[in-house]
């Protein structure tokens, strides 16, 4: 169903994971360092990455910092470490999910198909909301084409994740209305899946930057503290 690259130093989880996804038929490919890692991803992009944090050779946080440089595929980092600067530091790096071990066959499956459904990777048969979503979306220099996943900044590309994309849609979709962070957790996110307030204000910065760098004005995005976000067509 999906190519998958999976960066783990650890043989058993490898062995694991790889045995629950490719009964799920995804295709596997596993890496035992972050540099072996990082130069597969970089030469084959696949569907998802699922990147382990401590690593030999390079670490997954380092792994994804230099992978965003050049691409936006979808990325599950997996951690030991049950420290919250570790999962804010991977949502800022421009992760799309965070897991922490030990975690059952069954969460992660349940991820991997949410992030890969999210993406695009994984087809679904589409219905009349699916195909309202799938329309462009044009708001003043802001063109959204949700089928391509392609964002365009007053004709400029600008390269955002499958997170990313989903939020900014969410917002463009009905400008000038506010999204509370619950709002823009559902659209972004399954509903088996909780992420916290700072990890959407973490999307919403990274996001903010990119538009920045093809546009220093950019503003489109407002903040209306203690209340969310909302778009602003110009």
């Amino acid at each position: 169903m999906a190519k998958i690259t999976l960066v783990d130093d650890d043989e058993n989880i490898v062995t694991s994971v790889s045995l629950a996804l490719e009964s799920h038929g995804h295709s596997i490919k596993a890496y035992y360092d972050g540099a072996s890692g990082l130069a597969a991803l970089e030469k084959e992009p696949p569907d998802l990455a699922i990147l382990d944090v401590k690593m030999p050779r390079m670490d997954g946080m380092e792994v994804l910092r230099r992978l965003r440089r050049t691409s936006n595929v979808p990325v599950i980092i997996l951690t030991s470490k049950d420290e919250e600067i570790d999962e804010i530091l991977g949502f800022n790096l421009g992760a799309d999910d965070y897991i922490h071990k030990p975690f059952s066959q069954r969460l992660l499956i349940e991820r991997v198909k949410a992030v890969l459904r999210r993406s695009g990777a994984e087809e679904e048969t589409p219905g009349a909301d699916a195909e309202a979503q799938a329309r462009a979306i044009k708001r003043g220099k802001l063109t959204l084409d949700p089928a391509r996943h392609d964002c365009l900044w007053d004709g400029k590309p600008v390269k955002l994740t499958v997170t990313e994309f989903l939020l900014l849609q969410s917002l463009a979709q009905r400008p000038g209305f506010v999204k509370s962070r619950d709002n823009l957790m559902d659209a972004a996110y399954e509903d088996q899946v909780y992420v916290d307030d700072r990890t959407i204000d973490s999307h919403i910065k990274r996001m903010r930057k990119k538009f920045r760098e093809v546009d220093p004005e950019f503003d489109a995005i407002e903040t209306l503290y203690g209340v969310g976000y909302r778009y602003r067509e110009s």
